[in-house]
Formats: C-alpha cells, sequence, structure tokens
C-alpha cells in the first residue's frame, strides 16, 4: 500500500509517499478499514517535530482521525462487517490506504454525512463537547468566548455551544474567517489583534462571560482572565499563541474563577469508557444534521505535506482533509 512516511523529525518537509507492507489481518477487537479521508490536525505537526507527549521514532506514519470502509473484521468484533463505512481512531497510521483500528474506538458513519466529513470530525468535536459540557459545565443562556473559533475545534465549539444554547462571542483574526464563524450559528464574532475585552464587555453588557475556550495561550490567556464573570471558568486548551502564560491568581481569587485543562488524549487514556460514550453521543447529533464539519482544505494524500503546512500558517477554515 502506499503510506506517507515520516522519515525524520522535523517540519512537514519531513513526509515522503512511499511502498509500504499492507497492515497485518485485525486482530482480536481489530477491524481493518480502507482510508478513503484523513483529518489533518496541529497534533500531527507537533509529533512531526518530535514534540507531542506521545513520541513514535521515525520512520512512522502519521495520522490519528480517518474515514473508510471496513475490509476485515477480527474475530470478536460483532458491530462490523466488510463494507460498513466507519470513522476510526488511530494512534498513528492514518496516512494510508490501509490501517487497522480497535473496533471500540469506531462509529459508524452518520447518516447523510460525507466521508470527507467524517474523516475530520472525531478529534474535534469530543474536544469542543468534553471542553464546554463536562469541563466547562457549561449551562444554557451562558455567554461563551471562543478563540481561534475558526479553526478546527473552535469551529465545533461554535457548533455545539449554539447547540445546547449558549450565546457565542468568536474571535478571529480575518474577516473571511469572521464571517465563516457567523456562518457557523456564532452571534459576534470579533477581531482580537489588539485587545478584546472592551467589545466583549460591550457585548455582554458589562458583565463579562462565563466560559472562555481558549486553544491560544500567552497574552490572550491573560486578556481572557479579565473577560471571565463572577463564576467564570477558563479551559486551557492550547498554545498556539506562542505558550503558556503565568497565570495571575489574584483573579482567580477575586472573581471565583476555575482554570480547567482540557486534553482530549488525556480523557481518552484515562477514562476511556467516558471518551466513547462521548463519541456516541456526537454521532447521534450528527445523524439529525445539527453538526457538521467545515472543511476549507481537500487534498490527496500525496499533498500531506502542504496541508500541514496551512495548517501552520493558520489559512484553514475548519478542516483539512487528506483524500484517496
Amino acid at each position: 500500500m502506499k503510506a506517507m512516511v515520516c522519515e525524520a523529525f522535523g517540519g512537514p518537509e519531513v513526509l515522503a509517499l512511499r511502498e509500504v507492507p499492507d497492515p497485518p489481518p485485525p486482530g482480536p477487537g481489530e477491524i481493518t478499514v480502507r482510508i478513503a479521508a484523513r483529518g489533518v490536525q496541529y497534533v500531527d505537526v507537533l509529533m512531526l517535530a518530535g514534540k507531542y507527549q506521545f513520541r513514535p521514532e521515525p520512520p512512522f506514519i502519521p495520522g490519528g482521525e480517518a474515514a473508510g470502509e471496513v475490509t476485515a473484521v477480527g474475530p470478536d468484533v460483532k458491530n462490523f462487517k466488510p463494507g460498513d463505512l466507519v470513522m476510526s481512531r488511530h494512534t498513528i497510521g492514518a496516512c494510508a490506504e490501509l490501517g487497522n483500528a480497535k473496533a471500540a474506538l469506531c462509529d459508524h458513519v452518520p447518516a447523510g454525512m460525507s466521508v470527507e466529513q467524517a474523516g475530520v470530525f472525531r478529534g474535534a468535536y469530543t474536544t469542543a463537547y468534553h471542553a464546554l459540557l463536562q469541563r466547562g459545565r457549561m449551562r444554557q443562556g451562558e455567554w461563551v468566548l471562543v478563540h481561534g473559533a475558526a479553526g478546527g475545534i473552535g469551529i465545533a465549539a461554535i457548533q455545539v455551544a449554539k447547540l445546547f444554547g449558549a450565546r457565542v462571542i468568536a474571535t478571529a483574526s480575518s474577516e473571511p474567517k469572521r464571517a465563516a464563524c457567523l456562518e457557523e450559528g456564532a452571534d459576534h464574532a470579533i477581531d482580537y489583534a489588539g485587545g478584546f475585552l472592551d467589545a466583549v464587555k460591550d457585548l455582554t453588557g458589562g458583565r463579562g462571560v462565563d466560559i472562555v475556550y481558549d486553544p491560544i495561550g500567552a497574552a490572550v490567556t491573560e486578556e481572557s482572565l479579565r473577560t471571565l464573570a463572577w463564576g467564570g471558568r477558563l479551559l486551557v486548551l492550547g498554545f498556539l499563541g506562542g505558550g503558556p502564560t503565568n497565570i495571575r491568581s489574584n483573579y482567580l481569587l477575586i472573581k471565583g474563577i476555575d482554570v480547567v485543562g482540557v486534553r482530549i488524549g488525556g480523557l481518552n487514556e484515562a477514562a476511556p469508557e467516558l471518551a466513547i460514550a462521548n463519541m456516541r453521543a456526537l454521532a447521534s447529533l450528527a445523524a439529525t444534521g445539527a453538526l457538521r464539519p467545515r472543511i476549507s482544505h481537500r487534498l490527496p494524500l500525496d499533498r500531506a505535506a502542504e496541508a500541514l503546512q496551512a495548517v501552520i500558517d493558520r489559512k484553514v477554515i475548519g478542516k483539512a482533509v487528506l483524500v484517496s
């Protein structure tokens, strides 16, 4: 089979299209998937650079989320059969034509969802769902400030927050990105360059927001603390803006703020049953048409480096997908 192989740690240029052996027949609890679509995530960028907490040594095939057709099932697998269309989760290996996955971590593609959308669904929507509803304890009518709102986990957060009755202020760096946020349901979309505190206070009548969804970090986190109302929750999802910040504990004390870390990989490791239940709930919601990924970049598998560079350069609105 063909696969994109990371041959050394570095940037997207370390990827090369290679002929590699097909995966072995699926073992107990496994299925083999002929992969048709793969999500491109910032996690992949970190893994190629050797900077992710899970650090496979080159050569390896990157890619953690995919969708495609089941070609074989392990001897004890009852819920899938050859020919089924599935969304699959892989530790690594999705950037290939075939891949084995644990059946318990796979789901049927929801009705009405394309295989491309299914290939980019899992990571973004499980993150947003777990962050807002479980870690953030979001309630109907609350204000949610979503940073990096035009990215994959940002668009997912807008959709999940609105579906469960929240009011959303999205921040994004360009007019096309802000327009996309409004199209996806955000109540307001603002430019965060030069500061966003005054705009947030104006939009909330001076009260502030209940939840900040923050994958950016650095100075954005510091200013976000000032936007929170009493009892607010700051959800820390990452550091795309240049790294973490030193959070001033006086803000937490005065406003009764909770600072909550959110890492979907940690949920998968520490509470796999909850992670599986979340994905089942999300698949059911997607089957109603309530949740749909936005895809701005569709590229063939052999242009994986280009897709990853688009993620690095923040050109992607929603998600990028690699198709076969």
